[in-house]
């Protein structure tokens, strides 16, 4: 069986010495060593300069709304994993749609600023597959209306806009380190913050608002990441370079076998890329359920990524339309993408594609 993704596993004698550390130290939570080194790591490796790290991408984001104090609406895509939405709402935020390009998949900036009203407070646009938004016609809108940005980066991990980290854009970038992403720490997430005085916020807001022995300084939740999940990703971390050199690879074969069969995502001309998925788009949602079995028969499983359009959602109230987004997420599946996949195998999918589209 083929799946989508498969979770790195690195090597389990590097991991076990990691452990070994934890239970001699008997320090397994609460801003441990291991979670303080992978910091420092991190934060050297992906060039940026305050990195908080979490539970979870999705606590990560509820965070970065409450540090920011957000209120009222906030904008942003319909195509996006359903965190990105469900978080505004868990947070009393009401999440105003405004539709994507269909080439690149991100939020397009020329549909931003009809959205705003006088109850707008922010807006939250994601670099889908890890594809740079056009994060300074974003700030641009940001600045003429006063709103902060807080960019869901889930898929950018590594990626640089014109030879800079790309998560130093916008006031907030979030980060998941879930174990089908890139880069991962079992469960986990991050906050890069570009206001150094909102950084000790950020780490008490993640410690229950508990600012000292004695002091709870404001309303906080339980966001810290543990001992554990920090050395699988300083293991992780250790082999980054071969990880992406490898899903590289895989994603060229792709590339270069369906070219002429499907449309590929518009890469920004400014940004790397990391590889982190390979979306392919059909021309429409009966080819891609029928390219979808055709695949589940041989038991490989692609996923209908993203599916449904946000829009859709049944407890949220939408007035507009995003047309883009429910036709692109009708008709996208995201083929299986890892280190290990072999060659064979992806020949074997490449085929299955091509020929049940040849035969439609």
């Amino acid at each position: 069986m083929i799946n989508v993704t498969k979770t790195y596993m690195p090597d389990k004698e590097k991991y076990i010495s990691y452990v070994d550390k934890i239970f001699e130290s008997g320090w397994v939570t609460n801003n441990g060593a291991l979670v303080r080194e992978l910091e420092t790591r991190l934060a050297e490796y992906l060039g940026v300069k305050n990195i908080v790290l979490v539970a979870n991408g999705t606590i990560a984001l509820e965070i970065a709304y409450r540090l920011l104090k957000l209120k009222g609406e906030v904008i942003t895509t319909p195509f996006s994993f359903v965190a990105t939405t469900s978080s505004l709402v868990s947070n009393g935020l009401k999440p105003i749609f405004a539709d994507i390009d269909p080439q690149t998949f991100n939020l397009n900036p020329e549909n931003i600023e009809s959205a705003v009203t006088e109850k707008t407070s922010a807006i939250v646009p994601v670099h889908v597959f890890g594809n740079a938004c056009e994060v300074e016609e974003i700030e641009k809108i940001a600045n003429k209306h006063d709103l902060r940005v807080i960019y869901d980066a889930a898929h950018a991990f590594g990626v640089k806009y014109k030879g800079e980290s790309l998560l130093n854009h916008g006031n907030v970038s979030t980060l998941s380190f879930h174990a089908t992403k890139l880069f991962h720490t079992i469960e986990g997430g991050a906050l890069i913050i570009n206001d150094d005085a909102l950084v000790e916020e950020a780490r008490f807001l993640i410690n229950f608002g508990i600012d000292g022995p004695d002091s709870v300084k404001a309303l906080g939740t339980n966001a810290k990441m543990n001992e554990f999940e920090a050395a699988m990703g300083l293991c992780v971390l250790d082999d980054i370079e071969k990880i992406t050199a490898n899903r590289k690879e895989v994603f060229e074969c792709y590339k270069s076998g369906l070219e002429g069969v499907v449309k590929f995502q518009q890469y920004n001309a400014d940004s790397t890329y990391n590889y982190s998925y390979f979306p392919a788009l059909f021309e429409n949602e009966e080819q891609t359920l029928k390219v979808q079995k055709a695949l589940n028969k041989a038991d490989i499983f692609p996923r209908r990524y993203f599916y449904p359009s946000l829009d859709t959602l049944p407890y949220l109230e939408v007035s507009d339309i995003m047309h883009v987004s429910r036709s692109v997420s009708k008709r996208i599946l995201t083929l299986p993408m890892y280190p290990e996949l072999l060659q064979a195998d992806q020949n074997i999918i490449i085929e299955i594609v091509k020929q049940t589209v040849k035969e439609l």
